[in-house]
């Protein structure tokens, strides 16, 4: 933070504050840093706080704004793009206007069409973003709400509480074990401890215990503390500000990029092919380069930035009707290539509305001893009408019976909070002068403190199972007088006598048994990790008809070497009472397997789990670190709204291969074609000219091949790039094409004793009929139109193009782009041709693929530390747009 003046409270005058860096702050009393701040433990008032935001800026580490150069930027970073804008230049230089000018009209046709599909589409989404908050508790005027975390200042008073992600760098006021994740900065897996007075060892700013930062996450605990820097000032805001504003490739964009270096080596190789063997052949220099490069952009799919602009902006905008919010237009695809969810099971397979059934001792019988002694541990005040943020703790309070158990003199006078290795809450309680502690959790952890007999516990148990075996939640009480207790901590959670069971209902969701279904049917095998018991997640999969492989805990999986787990992550459906490693050494083993894996979830101890999953799916009603941490945010918790957008990942990607497979095969075979005319004929097969007009009709008929029908069967299972298999089916179609341009060449000397005009003219009409009509077969495995029809916008484009290729041979302008009319018999032998040729493409077709050519392979994305700090860069970008 630059040196700023600030007013003093009750002074008239201003004081220059020094620079407050982290380095400054850790280890200077509070008092001291609220004097520089010129605040107070209450916190600052709204007007102040806002003459502080007006300047200072929003708390953002980026201004996030859908800027049309910066879209049109990312349209011209194209390398089949660069290579059109020069070839064109060349060629008005070498005084071929007309060849600059059609080059010209495919550049401006690609990049205009691109800009305008991805600007409306980024708009559509950042106005979902704008729907997407993340917010933070302060002190205002002395009371505590709720504000936007761009909204913070320094001098703020915050409030930290577990699951949260620190909205700014703050100095601590005060904690209740408050452990903070700081590996998004450090790299150190383990919590680091947080108290009020530094112990800072010296080693780095992490180790300054009574500061946290920007960007780490409330693990346990809670706590209060003064906001000192914000934004860029931030620790983790100068480090994100040194990645640059440029996101990590996705798989989806490293295949564009592999494919253009393909195309380009294919053509720069075909291009210097043909100009030595045209100089060979004593060519005018001018004249042969001019054609060399015309077959040079001739192979090239010019259109394919736009194709796959047309495709994602149509998907986003589908996604955006069924609510599914997609970080960035390229993760769509990423969406598409999963083949195993991990998803948890509250909310999602269940209503996520928690009520509480009843209240019982250890034998199953009601006690109202149980719920009184809940309540007092529970995070609201019994004497306020607040509501607890805890489902558990808000659904106790909800029982008819809560107001009149919680009208008691007990009171609480310290508490442990939970954390999710415990996995309990503690609280010292002062009930009419006697001191107990209560402690509240899960059944094992917390009846393994108990003392019980054999009988008891026996008596428990039987109580558990039935429970369990119901599907019903459990939470088990037990406690313990404390008359020496000052203060909690876990190691006094011991010795305990077990009170009794808090059962709760979360009902299985009754649309959660048609979303499996349409999962199952993409090929997605889900699997359920959750931290409930595994009786409780039996019964709900088995309610909802998911078929179970088996079913391991957390404690069993801990038994595990390496392999073993491997094994396990495999074979098993259900891992219950699993911890966050757990949740994300089961990815990291099932991408091991080579599985593509999405993993939904929306607490605090999924950020493991969603950083490590190939495509991390969170809520918008989840813990901010969860949705920080998610590339999708659904606006509705639900498994059919997911089903929808993997299918449409997986529609875009085939439409863009659709595109990708008949350009490198028709262009090759033709432009293999012009090489080879050109060695033998006497003169120019085609002039470079009508190349570029075959070239531009015949691409403006493909951009409505995001709007075609895509085969059920092409979404039951993830396709991925792979260049092998399109090298393999440009190899294989191309000569194909090839062969039929050679038969064309044979009538038009052999038959109709072609001139170089006529030649030119029917190779032109022959060559846009047979590639552009080549997509009817390539768009489909199966037979076209009898078994897989096409868009009716694509017939229309690809028919309307053929006869305005045909028109422009009869038209005024005939002359000038150097055609002639061709004799009717021509037009006989054409239709013939086109149809042995479609019918051959489909014997070959089938062969191909019956051969076991698969236009897929799973590639795996990594994640670093870069890919984390990206997604946590956005959860403090101003107007709340996700980068």
């Amino acid at each position: 933070m630059s040196p700023t003046a600030f007013r003093q409270p009750g002074s008239a005058g201003q004081v220059a504050a020094p620079e407050l860096t982290a380095a400054r702050v850790a280890g200077t009393p509070v008092d001291e840093v609220l004097q520089w701040l010129a605040t107070s433990v209450e916190g600052l008032s709204v007007a102040d706080a806002s003459a502080r935001l007006a300047r200072h800026g929003p708390n953002a580490l980026r201004t996030h704004r859908v800027r049309a150069i910066a879209v049109l930027g990312s349209q011209l970073r194209n390398a089949v793009l660069i290579l059109l804008a020069v070839t064109a230049a060349i060629a008005f230089f070498l005084g071929d206007s007309t060849q600059a000018i059609i080059i010209g009209v495919i550049l401006v046709a690609s990049v205009g069409l691109g800009f305008v599909n991805e600007y409306r589409a980024e708009r559509a989404s950042a106005a979902l973003h704008s729907s997407v908050h993340h917010s933070a508790v302060v002190r205002r005027d002395g009371q505590f709400c709720r504000v936007d975390v761009t909204d913070l200042v320094p001098g703020d008073v915050i409030r930290l509480a577990l699951g949260e992600v620190v909205p700014a760098d703050i100095r601590l006021i005060d904690v209740n074990g408050l452990e903070c994740d700081e590996s998004i900065l450090s790299g150190e897996s383990s919590a680091s401890e947080k108290s009020t007075q530094s112990v800072n060892s010296g080693v780095g700013l992490t180790d300054s215990s009574d500061l946290a930062f920007m960007g780490t996450v409330v693990s346990a605990g809670d706590g209060t503390g003064l906001v000192y820097a914000t934004g860029l000032d931030t620790q983790f805001g100068r480090i994100a500000a040194g990645l640059g504003q440029r996101q990590p490739e996705t798989e989806f964009q490293a295949g564009l990029r592999r494919f253009s270096y393909l195309l380009l080596w294919v053509a720069l190789t075909l291009t210097l092919l043909i100009l030595v063997t045209n100089l060979l052949l004593r060519r005018p220099v001018i004249d042969s380069v001019l054609f060399a490069l015309a077959i040079a952009v001739g192979i090239t799919p010019q259109l394919l930035p736009a194709v796959v602009s047309a495709s994602l902006a149509t998907g986003s905008r589908r996604l955006a009707k069924l609510k599914v919010l997609v970080k960035r237009l390229v993760c769509i695809e990423d969406l598409g290539d999963i083949d195993v969810l991990i998803t948890d099971k509250t909310g999602t397979l269940t209503e996520g509305r928690i009520s509480l059934v009843d209240a019982v001792d250890p034998a199953g019988v009601h006690a109202d001893g149980v719920l009184r002694a809940a309540l007092l541990t529970t995070d609201v005040d019994a004497a306020s009408a607040a509501v607890s943020a805890n489902a558990m703790d808000a659904a106790l309070w909800e029982s008819p019976d809560a107001t009149r158990l919680a009208s008691t003199t007990a009171h609480r006078i310290a508490t442990l909070p939970f954390d999710h290795t415990r996995r309990a809450v503690s609280a010292l309680l002062d009930d009419g002068g006697e001191r107990w502690l209560v402690v509240k959790g899960a059944p094992e952890q917390v009846m393994a403190n108990c003392l019980t007999t054999p009988a008891q516990e026996h008596l428990a148990g039987s109580t558990l199972d039935a429970l369990f075996a119901d599907g019903r939640r459990v939470v088990a009480v037990a406690s313990k007088p404390a008359p020496d207790l000052t203060a909690v901590t876990a190691d006094d959670e011991c010795g305990l006598t077990l009170n009794g069971f808090l059962v709760f209902a979360d009902e299985p969701k009754t649309a959660a048994r048609d979303s499996l279904t349409q999962l199952s049917a993409l090929g997605i095998e889900v699997k359920v990790a959750t931290g409930d018991n595994p009786l409780v997640a039996e019964k709900v999969c088995t309610d909802l008809g998911l078929v179970s492989k088996g079913t391991i805990t957390g404690a069993e999986i801990d038994t595990l070497d390496d392999a073993g787990f491997l094994l396990a992550a495999q074979n098993h459906t259900i891992f219950a009472r699993i911890s966050p490693e757990q949740k994300a050494r089961l990815i990291v083993s099932m991408r091991k397997c080579g599985r593509s894996v999405a993993f939904l979830g929306d607490g605090v101890n999924d950020a493991l789990a969603l950083h490590a999953a190939d495509v991390g799916i969170s809520v918008d009603t989840a813990t901010d670190v969860a949705k920080d941490a998610a590339d999708v945010v659904l606006l509705e918790k639900d498994l059919g709204v997911l089903a929808a957008g993997v299918a449409e990942g997986r529609r875009i990607f085939a439409n863009t291969i659709k595109y990708v497979l008949m350009g490198t095969s028709s262009n090759f075979g033709n432009m293999f074609s012009a090489a080879a005319a050109s060695a033998v004929l006497s003169f120019l097969p085609m002039l470079p000219s009508q190349i570029l007009l075959n070239n531009l009709l015949y691409d403006s008929s493909q951009l409505a091949i995001p709007t075609d029908h895509v085969d059920a069967e092409q979404l039951q299972a993830p396709s991925h790039w792979n260049i092998a298999f399109i090298r393999r089916f440009m190899l294989t179609f191309g000569p194909i094409s090839s062969l039929f341009d050679f038969i064309t060449f044979a009538l038009m000397l052999g038959l109709l004793h072609a001139g170089p005009v006529e030649f030119r003219t029917g190779w032109f009409v022959e060559s846009l009929a047979t590639q552009t009509l080549i997509i009817f077969a390539i768009r489909t495995r199966k037979v076209p139109f009898f078994r897989s029809r096409p868009s009716g916008v694509l017939t229309l484009t690809t028919l309307v193009v053929v006869g305005v290729g045909i028109v422009l041979t009869v038209s005024p302008w005939a002359r000038s782009l150097g055609f002639t009319t061709l004799p009717w018999q021509f037009y006989i032998a054409l239709a013939v041709m086109t149809v042995a040729y479609l019918l051959l493409v489909e014997v070959t077709k089938k062969f191909f693929y019956a051969a076991g050519a698969r236009p897929d392979n799973a590639p795996k994305r990594t994640r670093a530390r870069e890919h984390r700090i990206h997604r946590r860069a956005a959860r403090f970008s101003h107007a709340g747009r996700i980068a």
